[in-house]
């Protein structure tokens, strides 16, 4: 099902909108890595993984590519349950954080639309079974939880779907050690 432009742009001014609202409250770092899962079936409004969605899954990624490499941030693109939930990243990103790599190339039906956009949209793609990212975004209850550093915080946005999918967003903080005795950097959390 092909989306008209209307509904095409609408996608990609949530999902910027999404993106920015994490970024305002996370707290990362040049370098840090954002994994996102998204399906673009329930952006449709229809069950995730019985509508995939080329067009939608390559302006969803295209929007959160750009915002993320500008700020020098790292994207990790989850694929879909039938990949295990390996993920896209950056050949730079994979040798930065020392992740093995592992060989599979995500299609539409086996890794999903926004895999499948993130392979054909970096600038050298490799693929990973896991990261440790330092915030991410869920569009469409991809369950993106497995690859967060722990320990994960809800971050609240404004913007709550993307299309029809449900967005969930989190950060992470550092472990609070020590018990009541201990004193802790609640700035650098």
């Amino acid at each position: 099902m092909g989306q008209n432009d209307n509904e095409l742009e609408q996608i990609k001014m949530q999902t910027r909108q999404v993106v920015e609202e994490l970024l305002e409250v996370a707290q990362l770092e040049e370098g840090d890595i954002v994994v996102v899962g998204c399906s673009s079936s329930e952006v449709q409004n229809e069950k995730i993984g019985s509508h995939s969605s080329a067009e939608i899954g390559k302006a969803i990624f295209e929007q959160i590519y750009d915002i993320l490499k500008k700020r020098g941030l790292y994207l990790a693109a989850q694929c879909c349950e039938h990949l295990n939930r390996a993920l896209v990243i950056e050949k730079e990103t994979a040798c930065r954080y020392g992740y093995e790599r592992v060989n599979v190339v995500p299609q539409l039906k086996a890794g999903g639309s926004f895999g499948t956009a993130a392979y054909a949209g970096m600038d050298h793609p490799v693929m990973v079974e896991e990261v440790r990212a330092r915030a991410g975004i869920d569009i469409g209850d991809t369950l993106i939880g497995m690859h967060l550093v722990p320990v994960a915080v809800p971050v609240r946005t404004k913007t709550k779907t993307i299309g029809m999918a449900h967005v969930v967003c989190a950060r992470t903080r550092a472990k609070f050690i020590g018990g009541e005795r201990a004193k802790y950097d609640l700035e650098h959390r």
